[in-house]
This record gives C-alpha cells, sequence and structure tokens, in this order.
C-alpha cells in the first residue's frame, strides 16, 4: 500500500512537472512572439508619387514590381538580398543577363524566385502578388498609371498589402536618393542607405566640382537611346536621365532642345543639323528580345573587342553623315542600364573623361564602380560598362 502511495505520488509529481514545462514553454513562446511584434512597429511613409503608406517595418517580403530594383535590395542587404524578396518581375533576365549571372552564382536559390512578366509600365501579376502576402509591393512611376487605371493598387490596398512607388527612371536625379532613403525606412537599413547618398554624392562632386571651377566650353552631345534594340532613328533623351547625365558632364545635350519630356525622337536630319560633337550610344545584350541585332553587348565582363567592332557600325548611319563625330572618331557607348538603377554616378563620370579628358585625366569611373561593388555589393565587380571608338 505505500508503495502505491509512493509510486501515485511519483506519477503526480511527473505530471506536474510536465505541466509545469509546458507552460513555461508556452510562456517563452508567447514571450518571443511578443518580442519579434516590439521590434515591428508600424510607420507611415511617402512615396516618390506622393502617396502615404502605413506598414510594419521592418518589411520581411517585398514584391518587387521590377527585377532591376534588385540593384538597391542588394545594395542595402548584401547578405542575403532574396531573404527580402517574396516574389520579382523577370526582367532582369533578359534586360541584364551577365548581371543576374553574377547574383545567381552567389545566390543559386535566385532560379527558385517565384516571377512573373510583363513589361516596364504594365499591370502587375495581381493573383500572384495576392499568392505570395508580401508586406510591400513595390512599383515603379512609370507604371503607376497602368495599374491604377486597373483599380489594382484599391484592390491590393483593400488586402492589406501596400504599394510603395519608387524611381530611377523617370527623373533619377530627383528621385534616386528619396528612393533610397524609402526603401531603406522600411527595410531598417536607413544608416546604410545614407552611407550609399553620400557615396553617390562624393562620386557626383568629383565631376561637378572640376567644372564648377573650370567653365569649360560645352561640347554638343547626341545620345542614341537603346542603340541597337530598334532599327528606328533617332530615339533619344531630352532634359532628363541620360540627357541630364550629359549636363551634368560639362555636356550640351541635343535632345534637350527639341523634347520637353524624359523620352522621344527627333528626325536624323535634325541630327545633322545640330552637328554633335559625340555621340554616345547606350545599349547592352539584349539577345532575348533582339536576337542577332546591332546593340552592343555592354555589361559586367563584356568582350571589349566585339564592343568596339559593334559600336563602329553606328558611324555609318545617315543621321550621323558628315557630323564632327564621325570626323573626329568620338563615338562611344555605355551601359544601358545605368539610366534605370542606383548607379547614375558612374555614367556621369564616363561622360566626363570622355567630353573633357584633359580636365579628368586622373578620374577613374571603372574604379569608382568597383569600389561601390566592395562596400555594398554582395557580387564581384567586373569591367565592360562603357566603350569608345576613341580608346580609354
Amino acid at each position: 500500500m505505500r508503495l502505491s502511495v509512493v509510486s501515485g505520488g511519483l506519477a503526480i509529481a511527473q505530471a506536474v512537472g510536465q505541466a509545469v514545462g509546458q507552460a513555461v514553454g508556452l510562456s517563452l513562446v508567447l514571450l518571443q512572439g511578443a518580442a519579434e511584434a516590439a521590434e515591428k512597429q508600424q510607420i507611415l511613409v511617402t512615396d516618390i508619387a506622393g502617396r502615404e503608406a502605413k506598414l510594419s517595418v521592418p518589411v520581411e517580403r517585398m514584391l518587387l514590381g521590377e527585377g532591376r530594383q534588385l540593384y538597391l535590395v542588394a545594395s542595402l542587404a548584401p547578405e542575403d538580398p532574396l531573404e527580402r524578396i517574396a516574389a520579382w518581375r523577370d526582367d532582369l533576365k533578359q534586360a541584364d543577363p551577365a548581371t543576374y549571372r553574377q547574383y545567381l552564382k552567389v545566390f543559386p536559390k535566385l532560379d527558385a524566385l517565384p516571377a512573373f512578366k510583363g513589361q516596364e509600365n504594365s499591370l502587375i501579376d495581381i493573383e500572384g502578388a495576392v499568392i505570395q502576402k508580401p508586406d510591400v509591393v513595390l512599383l515603379n512611376l512609370e507604371a503607376m498609371r497602368a495599374n491604377e487605371d486597373a483599380d489594382y493598387i484599391a484592390k491590393l490596398t483593400a488586402l492589406g498589402i501596400p504599394v510603395l512607388y519608387i524611381d530611377f527612371r523617370h527623373e533619377p536625379l530627383k528621385n534616386t536618393e528619396p528612393s533610397i532613403r524609402l526603401l531603406g525606412k522600411i527595410m531598417g537599413e536607413e544608416a546604410r542607405a545614407e552611407e550609399i547618398i553620400a557615396f553617390r554624392g562624393k562620386a557626383m562632386a568629383r565631376v561637378t566640382d572640376v567644372l564648377d571651377k573650370a567653365r569649360p566650353d560645352r561640347p554638343k552631345v547626341f545620345i542614341e537611346r537603346i542603340g541597337g534594340y530598334t532599327e528606328d532613328c533617332c530615339l533619344t533623351f531630352g532634359n532628363e536621365n541620360f540627357g541630364k547625365y550629359v549636363e551634368l558632364a560639362g555636356g550640351q545635350n541635343i535632345g534637350t532642345e527639341f523634347l520637353p519630356g524624359t523620352f522621344g525622337q527627333i528626325n536624323p536630319e535634325q541630327v545633322i543639323v545640330s552637328n554633335p560633337d559625340h555621340v554616345v550610344v547606350t545599349s547592352a545584350n539584349w539577345e532575348a528580345y533582339v536576337p542577332g541585332g546591332r546593340w552592343i553587348p555592354l555589361g559586367p565582363g563584356a568582350d571589349m573587342n566585339k564592343a568596339a567592332e559593334k559600336l563602329a557600325w553606328f558611324t555609318s548611319r545617315p543621321a550621323y553623315s558628315g557630323i564632327t563625330a564621325q570626323t573626329t572618331g568620338a563615338f562611344h557607348g555605355i551601359w544601358h542600364q545605368f539610366y534605370n538603377s542606383p548607379y547614375e554616378f558612374v555614367a556621369v563620370q564616363q561622360f566626363a573623361k570622355w567630353f573633357h579628358p584633359d580636365l579628368f585625366q586622373d578620374l577613374d569611373p571603372d574604379e569608382t564602380f568597383a569600389e561601390y561593388h566592395r562596400k555594398f555589393l554582395p557580387i564581384d565587380y567586373q569591367p565592360g560598362y562603357s566603350v569608345s571608338l576613341r580608346g580609354e
């Protein structure tokens, strides 16, 4: 009988111990959940379009309305940018295949990232967005009209999925740094965002400070936009994007005189009459879009001999017949994606070296971009972003 009592007492003690253990375990789980909730906070932010949105930060699942937004996400979270991405548009693989391969090598799971198709100014895949349950959807500014006309933004907002607009393309000199700050804030990387902004400012100042002091004559420059992507002539930039880069680098952008906006087209006769001192072709490896086209395969690791060969063809275009740039060989090619990334300071430095070589003998845009990679990106730098028939 006494043994039974003892046995019963042990059973009771074990049961009590188990219950206490479970209670402690539950408490720990609750405490952990409370701690995680405390780490997150709801904030109100204003995007590049001036829209307000409320969201919990730091965000952990972003849906990228364009794959090239990875350029900034990776700069802010280089350890593993894919941890922050729920899904993305699949344009990076087609528009910038060399960079895609660089990231795929470092982050093999990139190939399995949920993706949807579409163009820069097109609708997002709203069903795919809902399925992925993102904390936020990031859209480029030029997609604003299409998505709002389709009432997509209201639908996502009603489902508790905030939408933010950023911009590297429409007015990059005005909107890139606010876009960097916005992502820094929602990702909990505000200090790093300021470091990136400071780096950009210093890189730009290495050009503008010299020009402000020297005040050289401004050569006339024609930018041929997306050279080789289409046979059309003459697509160019107005007073924004690459057009603005030309002005910052001490040149006179021909397109600014004729186009009121960022993008447009002028006729070949006008180019000839304007008689540019330099022609700069923006191009890239667009085999996915225009197989075997006349595009110049610029980008990380590009074959410079092949790039120079393909650039040489542009000197024979009727629009450049007899112009000063044709006589002097001042034809240059530059990576088109500088128009849609936080890296435009590299293009400004390169333009300055082409337009004013005597003033910028010591400036090395390749080293500037290499330093940016070392400081902010998880991939190694590979040259190949520019080419010139005048040599470097």
